[in-house]
């Protein structure tokens, strides 16, 4: 499954009336039973029968057998990117389809597939016929397939500070942001290998993301007051990469590693791995169908 680009585009509508299977995450950032009552309604106010409800993760999320078994076409996911990072490549050779809609934090795949509509807009155009289905790339490394992307290094400490800002408690959001500052300044950082001339002293953080052309990699530090401060605001707005950063390029493949040989700080959709001294990643494809409905282009 792995390339250089997307799978070609299919345009296609999903059939209304037709069972899906529904997964949520209640302790997801913007999933709360008033959120899952809205989209159950908007489902079935499009045609859509909801025939099976997980909640993960208390519940295992569906399998392949199990919805074959079922002849359920359709897997609505209703969770943040972490969660999707964990359903969706259990899916991979399957031949139903997979609709994502916004249910957490930053909902980066969902924005990638639905740009910044709610779900019910999403469900909307679905319903009107306005979808197709897509397989975007992906990375592929050691720990299986990131669907958005990863960070490495001692900035991932950055998500302790997303942890706090979905409890909503301001006390440990206060406490995070103090500590992941702490750890993007005096962390040991990683570089990508041979492009270390860029950065010499390494970085706080590098962020890769797959897209058409490869993995878009970029360098974040946190060496000078400013780039403290910058780092600072970007955490407590939730997101490490709105910081200060260099722009390393695209690549088919990328490895990362630590200027002292020891372990990174490694974050894959957000969740944290232990990472080794070294990782790499490459360019791949989705291994099962996506349902988008922003406008091509």
């Amino acid at each position: 499954m792995t390339g250089t680009s997307a799978a070609p585009v299919r345009i296609t509508a999903v059939v209304k009336s037709e069972f899906i299977w529904l997964v949520y995450n209640k302790s997801s950032g913007s999933n709360d039973e008033a959120a899952l009552a809205q989209v159950e309604a908007a489902l079935s106010e499009a045609g859509f029968r909801v025939a099976r409800r997980t909640r993960f993760p208390d519940e295992g999320a569906p399998t392949v057998p199990e919805l074959e078994a079922k002849r359920i076409d359709t897997v609505c996911i209703f969770t943040g990117d972490g969660s999707i990072h964990t359903v969706i490549p259990t899916l991979f050779g399957w031949q139903g389809r997979i609709l994502v809609l916004p249910g957490g934090t930053m909902n980066l795949l969902s924005h990638q597939l639905h740009c910044d509509a709610s779900p019910g807009e999403i469900v909307g155009r679905i319903a009107a016929g306005q979808s197709r289905i897509v397989h975007p790339p992906v990375l592929e490394g050691r720990y299986g397939i990131p669907l958005t992307g990863a960070l490495a290094g001692p900035g991932t400490q950055s998500n302790e500070v997303r942890e706090a800002m979905r409890n909503s408690a301001l006390g440990e959001i206060a406490s995070a942001a103090t500590e992941a500052a702490s750890a993007s300044i005096k962390g040991e950082r990683v570089v990508c290998r041979g492009l270390e001339h860029v950065w010499p002293e390494g970085y706080a953080a590098i962020a890769i993301t797959p897209s058409a052309g490869g993995i878009a990699a970029n360098g974040y530090y946190a060496d000078r007051l400013g780039d403290y401060m910058g780092q600072i605001l970007a955490m407590m707005q939730g997101d490490f990469r709105d910081g200060p950063h260099d722009d390393l390029g695209t690549l088919p493949s990328i490895e990362i590693a630590t200027l002292n040989g020891e372990p990174m700080g490694l974050l894959l959709d957000g969740e944290p791995e232990d990472g080794l001294a070294c990782e790499s990643f490459r360019i791949g494809s989705c291994g099962v169908d996506l349902i988008a409905t922003c406008d091509e282009g």
